[in-house]
């Protein structure tokens, strides 16, 4: 009875009801380096809160052929599981749908594979699902060479007049997991317009070394950085809660370098509160990005013409009790939650409702966008916020600074930036007046996290922006 007074009360126990869904194809060199077949049984158990229109398998600059088989082995496992993760969460698509829409490219490398005659089945899949008659755009997550997606460019540019290539290129938004052929930068320089988010550059050079997904759990081999608790991401913590749980969670292989070096693709586009799928600069599991034209650097396949999302820094004080300033610790600060998040939901393929644990529900009290001026007090208010299952809650208030264009002071005061009682349902703080950058105005991110006190414990977020007027 509690449980359902809940779903009444809050009417956002479902995320996946409560917003609406990013619409997604998959583009992966899927058969090679395990990690895509790790990235890919992890989008299964979000596939409530994404529309996939397509898996299609890709080849890239290390491989140089398609491999659906394996595709359609990790949605036959989700077939498997579906019925019981709709217990927890409504919204699962049908193993019959998922295979409906899994497809591929020709087994040719980077720009070999785009031009006349070049048309494949993910190509013209890709088309389709731009032309459909739907206001949400579609978000081509690329997990290795983007040449299908080259392809469908292509042949839109070949065929259609400018206004109606134009419309096609608004329709689209992309997040590449570096440069993994020649047509990634094609594509960039092509078409100016297109909102491409990227790491340029290729593993060959030491591009992937610099690339903000390697956060995701490049500690020990890409990365080489310090801070982040690997202990999560190894081989042995996913054994224990990842692969043992049922037909899903075995066909999740073993590691060879890192752990789901793709799986930041799509991450931002999960509904859990913090992101914003058209704001890559205000950060989220799947790291920040900022709009900029990056000069060239040794591992580029090229200069870059015009300015794409890529790499920005955060400021995350370590599990080291060290500060690091990375590109990488935009992804890596949420580590402990994802990694959570994600052993609930294989937890959700294979026990009943009552078994396993559920996100908690944040709520503001006021609205997420306020206006203040400096020196104003800002109140901030959560105690409308629940959880599911009746666990208790922990609170968390911290200001995200470099989401926004302000923080509330620049005074060293660490990742709570001087908000009092942050550790409490409510709490406030005091925009300074001084030691801010003229003219001390702009916004200001406060981000909101929500810890239940299950198992695994699970973090949900709400983010207010102030605006700071004079």
């Amino acid at each position: 009875m509690r449980i359902a007074v809940l779903f009444i009360l809050l009417g956002t126990a479902f995320p996946a009801r409560a917003q609406t869904k990013n619409r997604v194809v998959v583009l992966t060199d899927i058969g090679g380096d395990p990690d895509d077949q790790m990235s890919m049984v992890r989008l299964m158990t979000y596939a409530n809160q994404l529309e996939i229109e397509g898996l299609i398998a890709t080849t890239s600059d290390g491989q140089h052929r398609v491999q659906p088989e394996y595709i359609k082995k990790i949605v036959e496992a989700y077939g498997a599981v579906r019925d019981n993760l709709s217990i927890h969460e409504p919204g699962y698509p049908t193993q019959q749908y998922l295979e409906e829409h899994i497809s591929v490219g020709f087994a040719l490398d980077g720009m070999k594979g785009v031009g006349k005659g070049m048309d494949s089945p993910g190509s013209e899949l890709l088309i389709k699902a731009v032309d459909k008659k739907d206001d949400r755009p579609l978000w081509v997550s690329i997990w290795g060479g983007p040449n299908v997606l080259a392809q469908a460019l292509w042949k839109v540019r070949s065929t259609r007049g400018k206004e109606a290539l134009t419309r096609f290129v608004s329709r689209l938004r992309v997040y590449a997991i570096s440069d993994q052929d020649d047509s990634g930068p094609w594509i960039r320089k092509e078409f100016p317009e297109l909102f491409y988010i990227v790491t340029p550059g290729i593993n060959a050079g030491g591009g992937f070394h610099h690339a903000t997904w390697i956060g995701i759990g490049g500690d020990k081999f890409h990365g080489r950085f310090g801070g982040a608790d690997f202990s999560v991401v190894t081989n042995e913590w996913l054994d224990k809660n990842i692969r043992i749980k049922g037909p899903l969670g075995a066909v999740y292989p073993h590691w060879k370098f890192m752990m789901e070096g793709d799986t930041p693709s799509f991450l931002n586009l999960l509904q859990n509160g913090l992101s914003d799928a058209g704001h890559p600069d205000w950060g989220g599991w799947g790291g920040r990005y900022e709009l900029y034209m990056p000069k060239r650097e040794k591992w580029f396949l090229g200069s870059e013409t015009r300015p794409i999302w890529t790499n920005a820094q955060d400021e995350v004080f370590g599990m080291d009790g060290q500060w690091h300033t990375t590109d990488q610790a935009s992804i890596w600060r949420w580590r402990d939650a994802f990694q959570n998040d994600f052993a609930a939901r294989m937890d959700w393929t294979v026990k009943s409702y009552k078994e396993a644990n559920h996100p908690p529900v944040p709520e503001f009290v006021h609205g997420d966008r306020m206006t203040a001026k400096q020196g104003d007090t800002v109140r901030l208010d959560a105690s409308g916020s629940a959880d599911l299952d009746g666990d208790a809650l922990s609170y968390e208030w911290f200001c995200y600074a470099e989401a926004g264009t302000r923080g509330i002071s620049n005074a060293a005061t660490g990742i709570k930036q001087g908000i009092k009682n942050f550790d409490q349902p409510k709490a406030f703080f005091v925009i300074s007046r001084n030691r801010v950058m003229p003219p001390g105005t702009g916004t200001l991110h406060i981000i909101l996290a929500v810890t239940d006190h299950g198992v695994p414990r699970l973090t949900r977020y709400k983010r207010l922006i102030v605006d700071v007027v004079e």
